[in-house]
């Protein structure tokens, strides 16, 4: 069946609408590059997001530049520029799973992702929303309009392959695509994120299992890597889909671990202690209380490798959460 008008599928080889592009006069006005050095900055920065957390694991908010130190492969670099959260603007990527296997949190889904978007969004920010299944849909392009946003939750509805509403989590010869899951991070970060400017975040609200992407998970993260993109995964299952029990149901949580982990992000596990209101309201909190870090690399070459990087801070009891590296190619 074709798909109503408004409703705007994607897959690999096809593009999204473009996003915008960050701007100099942008760049100048969150105060990330100074007038006398726009383009080399522009060319050779590289940005990181970070959290701290204390010994008891609560948000560390105040720290300066100087309580920072980055090491790139093993050699310190010099941070040029740095503030806090509040100064620069937001994109969130929302992707919503709504395969056979989440046919019974949708409505819980939406309601808490309106709550998320009525909380975080400011006026210069931008969020977009993107369901995927069988295969990807946009349901709202980039806006900073609540009311649009709610609009395309209100589109969320299960999307199956043909010849059944509960093709289970396995593929079969009958059943190649049920869920495109890295599919969907590709594309969100690939042509949504990578042309933004600011702090960029995509929440992936999923059981985490994979039944038909043509993008592999490894390939899925270098693209959220190369978009300067932090992952959160909200690990969301419904037992009831998996027969009732554990098993096979939770063989998803690694793989969103690994991507999290490799972005700067977290898994947060919907359970009977947290409800999915209570970890998007954590994820806004966290988002409140990032650190944004700007350096130009000591090692200048565009060869397309990946550089390895480590946080150290002033205090040692405290634990920097940020990407674990990136892929220095040419922009």
């Amino acid at each position: 069946m074709k798909p109503p008008s408004s409703r705007r599928v994607y897959s690999i080889g096809m593009s999204m609408p473009f996003p915008r592009v960050p701007t100099l006069a942008l760049l100048l006005a969150t105060g990330l590059i100074a007038q006398d050095d726009t383009i080399k900055v522009d060319v050779d920065l590289v940005n990181v997001l970070c959290t701290v957390r204390g010994k008891n694991n609560a948000l560390i908010g105040n720290l300066e530049k100087t309580d920072f130190h980055l090491f790139e492969d093993g050699k310190e670099q010099e941070i040029k520029y740095f503030t806090r959260e509040t100064d620069l603007p937001l994109t969130i990527g929302l992707l919503v799973d709504v395969s056979g296997s989440q046919e019974r949190l949708i409505d819980t889904e939406h309601r808490a992702a309106s709550q998320f978007f009525r909380s975080v969004l400011r006026s210069k920010d931008l969020a977009f929303l993107i369901s995927f299944g069988k295969d990807s849909e946009l349901l709202q392009d980039s806006t900073n309009s609540v009311k649009l946003l709610e609009d395309g939750l209100k589109q969320l509805r299960l999307n199956v392959p043909v010849g059944g509403l509960h093709p289970g989590p396995v593929p079969t010869a009958q059943n190649q695509a049920g869920t495109v899951l890295w599919d969907a991070v590709y594309l969100a970060a690939n042509e949504r994120l990578k042309a933004e400017a600011g702090r960029k975040v995509m929440v992936v609200i999923t059981d985490g299992v994979d039944t038909g992407s043509r993008i592999s998970r490894d390939k899925a993260i270098q693209e959220a890597q190369k978009a300067d993109t932090v992952v959160y995964s909200i690990y969301y299952v419904d037992p009831g889909a998996y027969g009732g029990g554990f098993g096979f149901g939770g063989s998803g949580e690694g793989e969103l671990k690994r991507m999290s982990d490799e972005t700067g992000g977290r898994v947060l596990k919907v359970d009977r202690r947290n409800t999915l209101d209570d970890i998007f309201k954590e994820i806004q909190d966290e988002m409140r209380s990032q650190y944004a870090i700007a350096y130009t690399p000591t090692n200048p070459k565009k060869d397309g490798s990946y550089r390895k990087l480590e946080f150290k801070t002033s205090n040692k009891d405290y634990k920097v959460q940020a990407r674990k590296g990136y892929y220095a190619v040419a922009n």
